[in-house]
């Protein structure tokens, strides 16, 4: 049965309260998203390792692009949210644009320090490439997290291999490489607590960003936006 349910501000910075789900996908915070600063991009802090997601538009965008936009965005969530093993939700990109940020536990893509693919990993992230079929004019951002054991280096290497790895298959069932960016992010942004077994298999995850691309918002724009 899917779940909707409303997406908690935990201040200025939004991490998804460290919530996993291990059925059917959970679509969380329709109509809500999250706070964000001027330049700083959604779930990353303003510490000068944050990657802007939804960055490079090159102007501000209308309210009314805007809200076709998030239209758009909120139909594709609702889609989503039949993944398994997935965790999906609403966010506001650094244009105050709604996003989508699909959250795959990292137990459910790969074993324990590995960054092969399993197998049920490619039946999941199949149906995510085939949902994202009709939805070309975005920019998908991949990163792979780590808990905290293990050294900062050893854990930055696992996170971009599987950072990559994703994103890798993802290009082979028909997303340009040129809509991708895939970084590992170790340790550095945990959404709970490290120092319990619970908290460091939420830690361990692969976080999908969906948000508009510049022509999207000239489709949206013009009016064409279907």
């Amino acid at each position: 049965m899917k779940k909707i349910a409303s997406f908690a501000l935990c201040g200025l910075l939004i991490v998804g309260c460290g919530m996993t789900n291990m059925g059917k996908g959970t679509l969380i915070g329709t109509g809500a998203g999250a706070a964000i600063g001027a330049g700083i991009g959604y779930l990353i802090g303003g510490d000068g390792k944050s990657a802007a997601i939804g960055a490079g538009l090159g102007g501000a965008v209308g309210a009314g692009t805007g809200a076709i936009i998030g239209n758009k965005m909120d139909k594709k969530a609702a889609e989503l949210a039949a993944l398994e093993n997935a965790q999906v939700e609403t966010v506001t990109d650094v244009n105050g644009l709604k996003a989508i940020k699909v959250t795959f536990d990292s137990g459910i893509l790969f074993d324990f320090n590995k960054s092969s693919l399993k197998a049920e990993a490619k039946a999941s992230l199949d149906k995510f490439a085939a949902e994202m079929a009709d939805l070309s004019e975005t920019n998908i951002n991949v990163y792979g997290h780590t808990d905290n054991v293990g050294s900062a280096a050893a854990n930055k290497k696992v996170s971009q291999q599987r950072a990559d790895a994703v994103a890798k298959y993802l290009h082979k069932k028909g997303i340009a490489n040129d809509r991708m960016l895939a970084e590992g992010l170790s340790y550095d942004f945990p959404v709970a607590d490290n120092d319990t077994e619970a908290g460091r298999a939420q830690n361990r995850r692969v976080e999908i960003y969906i948000s508009a691309n510049e022509e999207m918002v000239k489709e949206a724009e013009a009016g064409t936006l279907k």
